[in-house]
């Protein structure tokens, strides 16, 4: 019997029969009828011991399938133990989710040291640029996902992270501010990886709390800070992973490869707090802050509450003073095109004073004098204020179509509130649908590359400020972005996981 085919094209499916003979050094014999075998995408299987519920079709006979290809990013853990090689991988039970399996064989004792060697080669394949057996600082927020997070984490995420012989240290957070607590006080040193299990709110609070620790600058570089999503609002897990399904995301934070990320210190009086997704005022705030009472609703109170307030030409007064860096839709295009196709990632300097805090503030609090480049400008007829450091803000919803991770940028989508509400209808359904380009081209979407700004609310009877999805005072606040101050795990290292501008 011949050692298998390497054709991964459809992984989990039997590959093309006939096979040629292979290098030794990627085909490992296990037993006289079964070879495990290191294809370009796949770990394939072939075993004639196989029984396989769906045979496959040969000239026009069924034949019983004696091949199965596992997509080495799929691959969570090999290793020999006495004489048995043992591989636990992701299977997929379905589109949206995957569990943990085995498979198991005999190695003869001549052929331990080979057995040896080809598993090394196996993980090498698996995990590429990724870290092996992550040490993994796991937070559970008990609230989360109406009360489920304790279970998906349980029944999801643990057995993937176990599988790929993850060091794994859970605590539950037990009340608001908690995680920033847990995360000033963490030991850096024991840990690769805070993971969150929530919504994008305990995040917030973790990179929130490395920036009050003294060493803030080293903590924020050396621990990356993820989230599985356990929340209402799981838009840091679907940048980075591409879903928010827990088991994906699980598989996805263990291949995870580190990359930089900006992050945005706000001003607000005499406070300073960092923030990693967006900043809003006006209607995105409002219909995310402002529609709890229509919990009831789902996710469909956002739209009700997009409706009304866009039918309704609500505006929200204030004085905006703005640091461009890319002024028109045609030159983010380029600049976003440009650095989204460098095969090579932004490599921050690095942190040579273990106990600096955080970067000092280029451009004053939003108590100093504006920076001699900014004018404040009022906007009288403000619509929304949307500023953003990440493509998708929920499921579908890839507002910032250009974002990039560590361009030293903000995104900032400005609308006048009052547009014509033909002209509202169509900006409604371009975010509905997901469609970045229609979204991003539409003449009444104001599209910026910004370093900083300053916002002076003015609606009467105040509003909202939204900060990460975080309630925050209606009061005057700035904005500056620190270029790879903090760290996450990525699929790429290099860019989300969205659509972008073309």
């Amino acid at each position: 019997m011949n050692p298998p085919a390497t054709d991964d094209g459809d992984p989990f499916q039997d590959p093309s029969t006939s096979p040629p003979n292979l290098p030794t050094q990627l085909t490992l014999a296990v037993g006289r009828n079964a070879f495990l075998n290191l294809g370009s995408e796949s770990l394939v299987v072939l075993d004639e011991g196989f029984v396989d519920k769906e045979p496959v079709r040969c000239c026009g006979l069924l034949q019983p399938k004696t091949t199965r290809a596992i997509p080495f990013h799929n691959i969570l853990w090999a290793e020999l133990a006495d004489w048995e090689i043992a591989i636990s991988y992701a299977h997929p039970t379905s589109k949206d989710a995957v569990r943990v399996a085995h498979i198991n064989y005999i190695v003869e004792k001549t052929d331990r040291q080979d057995a040896e060697a080809w598993i090394e080669r196996l993980l090498e394949r698996a995990y590429g640029q990724s870290q092996r057996r992550k040490r993994i600082k796991v937070l559970v927020n008990p609230f989360g996902g109406k009360g489920s997070a304790q279970k998906w984490f349980t029944r999801d995420i643990e057995p993937i992270f176990a599988a790929a012989r993850s060091e794994l240290s859970v605590e539950k957070t037990k009340y608001s501010g908690h995680a920033t607590e847990i995360a000033e006080q963490l030991d850096i040193d024991a840990w690769d990886v805070v993971a969150c299990c929530s919504g994008d709110g305990v995040a917030y609070e973790v990179i929130n709390g490395f920036g009050k620790r003294p060493d803030a600058a080293r903590a924020l570089r050396k621990v990356a800070v993820v989230q599985l999503p356990c929340g209402t609002g799981n838009a840091m897990c679907l940048n980075l992973t591409g879903t928010d399904s827990t088991s994906l995301s699980a598989l996805s934070v263990t291949k995870g490869i580190r990359m930089p990320l900006d992050l945005v210190s706000i001003t607000q009086g005499d406070r300073r707090t960092l923030s990693f997704l967006s900043q809003a005022v006006g209607i995105i705030a409002e219909v995310d802050l402002g529609t709890e009472n229509l919990r009831w609703m789902g996710s469909a109170r956002f739209t009700y509450g997009f409706i009304v307030r866009l039918l309704g030409q609500t505006i929200y007064p204030a004085d905006i003073a703005i640091g461009v860096e890319v002024e028109d839709k045609a030159a983010v295009k380029e600049a976003y095109k440009r650095q989204h196709a460098d095969p090579t990632p932004y490599t921050p300097p690095e942190v040579t004073d273990e106990s600096a805090g955080l970067p000092k503030l280029k451009y004053g609090t939003v108590n100093d004098e504006l920076p001699t480049d900014w004018k404040m400008i009022p906007h009288d007829k403000l619509g929304n204020f949307y500023c953003g450091n990440m493509a998708f803000m929920a499921p579908d919803t890839n507002f910032f179509a250009a974002a990039l991770p560590s361009d030293g940028c903000m995104d900032l989508v400005t609308i006048d509130g009052d547009i014509p509400r033909l002209t509202a209808l169509k900006l409604l359904m371009a975010v509905g649908s997901g469609n970045q380009e229609s979204l991003f081209d539409m003449s009444c979407v104001n599209y910026r590359k910004v370093s900083g700004f300053r916002i002076v609310p003015k609606q009467k009877g105040g509003g909202y400020i939204s900060i990460d999805g975080e309630k925050m005072p209606f009061e005057p606040f700035q904005a500056e972005v620190h270029r790879a101050l903090g760290t996450v795990l990525s699929k790429t290292g290099r860019v989300y996981e969205a659509d972008g501008v073309a």
